[in-house]
Formats: C-alpha cells, sequence, structure tokens
C-alpha cells in the first residue's frame, strides 16, 4: 500500500523504521509496469489516489469513510478539516498517536481486547469519537503486557502531538483539546477527497 501511494504510511508498526521496510527496498509502485514513471495521471487519479491514501493510513473501510465525509460535510466549519478532526480523535488512532500501539492496526487489536478505559468505564469501540478532556487509561491487569510497555519505550521516537498528553508513570493519556489541521504532520491535502465526494 505504501508503495502503491508513494509514501511511507506506517502501517506496520516497527518494521516501518527498519531496513525491512518494502518502501525502502523498493519506493516504486507495485506490479509489472510500477517503474514506469511517465504515466499520465488525469484529475480525477489524482483525487482517487489521495482518498485511497487517507483512507488506508486510518485503515478503514470504503463505507466507513464516507459516512465520516458526510458527517464532516454536514457540520459547521470547512469540510476537510472536519473530516481529518474526526479521522483523528478515533479511539484507535488515539491509542496509536499516545504510545500504546506501534501501529493503528495493532491498536484497533488493543482495543477490541478490552485493554483501555476511558473515565473509568471499558470501551471497546475502535471507533469511538474521543471529546477534549477524556482520560485514557490502561487498565491494572494489562500494565505489564509486554508488547505495550516496549511500545511506551519507543514512543519518543514517534512523539505524542500537542492536543494530547501522556502519563506514562500512571499509563494514562489525556485528551487537552480538538486536534487542528497544523497538527497533523502527514502530507494530506483533503481539498482533494472533498472535491471527489462533490463530483
Amino acid at each position: 500500500m505504501c508503495r502503491r501511494e508513494n509514501l511511507k504510511l506506517f502501517l506496520k508498526g516497527e518494521r516501518c523504521y527498519s531496513d525491512k521496510c518494502s518502501f525502502e527496498r523498493r519506493a516504486y509502485a507495485p506490479g509489472q509496469h510500477g517503474q514506469n514513471r511517465f504515466r499520465k495521471v488525469s484529475d480525477y487519479a489524482v483525487q482517487l489516489r489521495e482518498k485511497q491514501k487517507v483512507k488506508h493510513m486510518y485503515g478503514m473501510l470504503e463505507g466507513q469513510f464516507r459516512r465520516y465525509f458526510h458527517i464532516a460535510d454536514q457540520a459547521r466549519g470547512v469540510t476537510g478539516e472536519n473530516l481529518l478532526s474526526m479521522l483523528e480523535r478515533r479511539l484507535d488512532n488515539v491509542v496509536y498517536r499516545l504510545g500504546f500501539a506501534c501501529s493503528r492496526d495493532q491498536a484497533r487489536q488493543l482495543i477490541r481486547h478490552n485493554h483501555f478505559q476511558i473515565g473509568g468505564r471499558k470501551v471497546n469501540i475502535p471507533s469511538y469519537q474521543v471529546k477534549p478532556g477524556e482520560v485514557l487509561t490502561l487498565k491494572e491487569k494489562s500494565r505489564k503486557n509486554a508488547l505495550i510497555v516496549e511500545n511506551l519505550e519507543g514512543v519518543a521516537r514517534r512523539g505524542v502531538p500537542s492536543w494530547l498528553e501522556l502519563d506514562k508513570a500512571n499509563f494514562q493519556g489525556t485528551v487537552k483539546a480538538m486536534p487542528n489541521r497544523d497538527e497533523i504532520t502527514m502530507p494530506i491535502h483533503e481539498q482533494l477527497i472533498v472535491e471527489l465526494y462533490s463530483k
């Protein structure tokens, strides 16, 4: 998927930071004609690739992604920014951003296996939308989980966004505010997605 989108999507956790990363080995599109760079690309193809890139980045299906777009379109403000804010506030993304998981797929699995609580109650829905002021806590039983401890040790390399706060000692994360567009550092051109769905 990274090779198809010509961008590192960090879908494989630690592997993406090592020499084993397929994008590092072959930074061209997969397939027989992947190295043919002189292909004419239409406006629709550019818009479609941007949508596919964001969809794969957040690990979503087409139906889910389209539903998020419709909600973002009906909300106040800029549609593209609303969409990115909703995607960033998904619980699986928050768990990944805080460093409890090394990929969004792993974060989704940890959530489904009831490792986390929000405000003292169990939440096992990866698409749950976190709100400012909410505190995410790792369950007491899960604090000795070798995988989670290892992930937290590597959090310094990835960094934690400014709209989140990580308390490593207490295995907690706090949502300080709504994510701003400036805090989403991945190269995303959300206007292309808005143009695609507005046709």
